[in-house]
């Protein structure tokens, strides 16, 4: 192998890029005339490596953590590795079946500083050294072209907005969602100033967090405080009734009365997008002062935000109230050997399984036949369903219509089956139910088991109901 060769054939081209990603996907497709191995560049954006170049194989990985996998390492470390076994390495990432060495080296910038990881991998014997040297030489070549042209590229919105939502699903409080959901319309928007107008007990009012990070954001906040409930609901009946609105940025056109009290703050530029339900929901308020003019897209981001969001939040909502009332059920009857927490505090890693159950279709019931009939149904599935488990597992009743069941098993499989010896169960009554399943992960809090079995739940209420669904570890 004429290893000068291949130097300069990515040395030539690489001044013909015209952007980063250009320069990158040159650089892989030069290297792979000259060796079978496959190839991929992977560069540092946000707090990922995202790969932005690589040749053809079964998987390459999206984006990785800094920490993970060899790539992960010599980015971390600065220093490139050269490593003849994957076998014997923990940290490799398997992306062919095949592969048998690893070849990374960091891509720096003309300082010095990682900037990304030029990543080749064989499936038979190499010249480990020798390529080491020479994929060292292009990294380095390759570093200066990307720093040359602006540098690596940015976050797009779109991986933006995922960031975000994984933020959002891992919140483990209301007050926490809500800070990163108004950051997150901030951020994916490109404006300045972002607000979350929900309902509440004593009517709609300004939710999250009060240290806004701008002038605007605060007068915005004060405004429609002073504004009052009664003007903060025709704002989220507007939003509903009509569905996502915004500016297009012209000066000269007055707003709608609904939206005065945010003319008045100062906003020029507005995205409204409804939130949740009209009557347990709410609005999204996303403002600028400059005159800007919003595309569809971004409109439609935010709408999956808002989406988002709310979901996370009625599951917030939801375990809070069956913590609170998973003491006591006066009217099943349900056995409780003691608080509901207490019992899944006491899970067994691997062993304890949690069913989350909701009844399909339990307020159609209420609202057409009464809440006595209601309450007939739920005494009646209690019994259903405790007939349908073993001797020793529990059934807790922690909501209108949501059961929980605690289960020892040995496999995650033996925790499916009798849970659709549930839905069985509830079908003999004439009924239908969703169940999520989790088990118990080492060093899991109680919670968190719980809150992956409601996830579980909800996918089957998405796709239909009357179904069973394992949570993910």
């Amino acid at each position: 192998m004429d290893h000068e060769r291949v130097i300069r054939d990515v040395t030539v081209r690489l001044p013909m890029a015209s952007t980063a990603v250009e320069a990158c996907q040159w650089t892989v497709t030069a290297l792979a005339r000259y060796t079978p191995a496959t190839v991929s560049v992977l560069l540092s954006v946000h707090d990922r490596l995202r790969c932005v170049a690589a040749t053809g194989s079964w998987q390459v990985f999206s984006t990785v953590s800094p920490g993970e996998g060899i790539v992960g390492r010599v980015y971390r470390s600065n220093r490139g590795a050269a490593v003849a076994d994957v076998t014997v390495d923990p940290d490799y990432l398997p992306v062919r079946p095949d592969v048998t060495a690893e070849l990374c080296v960091p891509v720096r910038d003309p300082a010095g500083r990682p900037i990304g990881v030029l990543d080749l991998q064989w499936t038979g014997g190499t010249e480990l050294d020798r390529w080491r040297e020479t994929a060292e030489r292009l990294a380095d070549r390759l570093g200066a072209r990307i720093v040359a042209l602006g540098g690596t590229p940015p976050e797009s919105r779109s991986e933006k907005l995922l960031r975000h939502a994984a933020a959002l699903t891992a919140a483990t409080d209301q007050w926490q969602l809500l800070t990163e959901a108004i950051g997150a319309a901030r951020d994916v928007s490109g404006l300045s100033a972002a607000v979350l107008v929900l309902a509440g007990r004593d009517g709609p009012r300004v939710s999250g967090p009060t240290d806004a990070p701008g002038e605007l954001e605060s007068r915005v906040r004060a405004e429609l405080t002073e504004a009052g409930p009664a003007a903060l609901g025709r704002m989220i009946a507007r939003a509903h009734r009509h569905g996502s609105g915004y500016t297009l940025g012209e000066s000269g056109h007055r707003p709608t009365g609904e939206y005065e009290p945010l003319s008045q703050a100062g906003v020029r530029t507005l995205m409204a997008v409804p939130v949740g339900a009209p009557d347990t929901g709410g609005v999204l308020l996303v403002a600028d002062e400059r005159l800007l003019r919003p595309d569809p897209t971004t409109v439609n981001l935010m709408e999956l935000l808002a989406g988002q969001a709310w979901t996370c939040l009625d599951r917030l909502r939801t375990l809070a109230r069956l913590r609170e009332q998973a003491s006591s059920d006066p009217l099943t009857g349900l056995r409780h050997t003691g608080p509901f927490g207490q019992r899944i505090a006491a899970a067994t890693p691997g062993r304890t399984a949690l069913l989350a159950i909701d009844v399909d279709g339990f307020k159609d019931v209420n609202d057409t036949y009464g809440h006595q009939a209601g309450d007939r149904l739920l005494v009646e599935l209690a019994r259903a369903l405790e007939g349908a488990l073993r001797q020793g597992d529990e059934l807790y009743r922690i909501g209108g219509d949501e059961f929980v069941a605690v289960i020892e098993v040995s496999r995650p499989d033996e925790a499916v089956r009798i849970a659709e010896r549930l839905t069985e169960a509830a079908r003999g009554i004439g009924r239908t139910i969703s169940v999520g399943v989790a088990l118990a992960q080492p060093g899991e809090a109680p919670d968190r088991a719980l809150t992956r079995a409601d996830q579980a739940l909800y996918a089957v209420k998405r796709q239909g109901r009357d179904g069973v669904r394992l949570a993910a570890a």
